[in-house]
């Protein structure tokens, strides 16, 4: 494994703040606060300017601006937001000043709106995926209402104690709204999650906590953005800058290569007859293609792709995928047909013993559909999945943060089966 796709523990860089005790300087002008994405102070001859601001919470807000306060020059003029997610606006309340103007993307407003809307849906997919990772206890104050005094169309120039920002749209690798910002005269760009929170890796194009698909041609227009910039210096939302122009346009030309690849396979298969599943089952990028799996993961990449180009019929599944009966609906007639839950935990067992833990869960969803409490099919489920984290490596943190969510679930069902000695 090369060096740049060896395993990048995405937990750690989300709680890299905690630590913190002083801003990085990455330049003379330009101070970063870690954060869940990360906050960034540019100062300039007529006071600073920032891009994002850090998550909500009262300690993270409170350290980033302790760790910013000694490299500020003057009044905040302007607050620039890479994309309208919460961990990268959170903090705007406590750094806005009576005169700072805060800039945000095209559609910002609509796409923070849907997000905010939807937080009793995303909530709990979020806490599963992500509440044991940040460490939030309890339920989470909710996000400030941000509502930006400028919003870019497609490109925006902001001059400064002269400096100059030119901020560009660039989607969709995380939000409709996701901005460039480009300092031209010192070749630094700041990307926010274009590129996901690891750079140099696969985009997560539908996350499991559930967005609105990013386009992959959006994506793969927004990389040629970025690379047509020639910068010296990218500095993202998670981790450290990266340096050097011809690094920073090798590592681009892999990441476009690469995700063109997984679309192109995609499509390809499409046209072959083979089902989304036959597909992710089979995909492997080229040996000189490898880049990281650490948030989004080849496979996910293409059934996105697929859904974006085919919708969300799947033929293969026939009739019953146009009406509102699940396949869960007959789990209690096809536990009765297989002669009960305890059969077909049997037979899962079969199965995780030849090392295929998947066709085991198959069968234990449509045990325990029938009977949620069965002590046979409880046992085999956390054995599968305990199996499935194991082969994970625990090299990628959505899949991870799930196995280790639903093995608590199962634990805390097979806590609730035991009777009082």
């Amino acid at each position: 494994m090369s060096e740049t796709t060896k395993p990048v523990p995405l937990a750690t860089l989300a709680r890299a703040g905690d630590t913190q005790t002083e801003a990085v300087a990455i330049t003379p002008f330009v101070f970063m606060a870690r954060d869940i994405s990360n906050a960034y102070l540019v100062t300039t001859d007529d006071g600073d300017l920032m891009v994002n601001t850090g998550f909500f919470d009262d300690a993270n807000q409170a350290r980033n601006v302790a760790l910013l306060k000694p490299h500020r020059t003057g009044p905040l003029r302007h607050i620039v937001l890479t994309q309208s997610h919460a961990d990268h606006f959170g903090g705007v309340p406590v750094f806005r000043e009576a005169g700072t103007k805060v800039i945000g993307g095209p559609g910002y407003n609509e796409a923070w709106g849907d997000m905010n809307r939807l937080q009793p849906f995303f909530g709990p997919r979020s806490k599963k995926l992500w509440g044991s990772t940040l460490q939030r206890g309890g339920a989470p104050k909710p996000a400030p209402e941000v509502v930006p005094d400028v919003l870019v169309d497609r490109h925006l120039t902001v001059e400064q104690g002269g400096r100059v920002f030119e901020l560009i749209h660039a989607p969709e690798g995380e939000t409709v709204d996701n901005l460039i910002v480009w300092m031209p005269h010192e070749r630094i760009a700041f990307t926010g999650n274009l590129v996901g929170p690891v750079w140099l890796s696969m985009p997560f194009l539908c996350t499991l906590r559930g967005d609105k698909p990013r386009a992959v041609w959006n994506y793969l227009k927004s990389l040629e953005k970025l690379r047509a910039l020639n910068a010296e210096t990218i500095i993202t939302g998670h981790g450290e800058p990266i340096h050097g122009a011809a690094k920073i346009r090798a590592d681009i030309d892999k990441m476009h290569a690469a995700v063109s690849w997984v679309r192109d396979y995609t499509l390809d298969g499409m046209n072959a007859g083979k089902t989304v599943h036959e597909l992710m089952r089979a995909v492997a990028l080229p040996e000189h293609l490898q880049i990281g799996q650490f948030h989004g993961k080849v496979s996910w990449a293409v059934k996105t792709i697929w859904e974006e180009y085919a919708g969300w019929l799947h033929y293969e599944d026939g009739t019953t995928e146009l009406y509102g009966v699940p396949r869960s609906a007959v789990n209690a007639d096809l536990a009765e047909l297989a002669g009960g839950a305890d059969v077909l935990a049997k037979r899962a067992q079969v199965h995780v013993e030849a090392g295929r833990p998947l066709e085991a869960i198959h069968l234990l969803d449509v045990a325990l559909g029938a009977e949620p409490q069965n002590l046979a099919a409880l046992k085999i489920k956390k054995i599968a999945l305990d199996h499935l984290l194991v082969a994970s490596g625990n090299s990628n943190l959505s899949e991870t943060m799930w196995l280790k969510s639903e093995i608590a679930a199962v634990e805390a069902a097979l806590d609730m089966t035991k009777t009082p000695a």
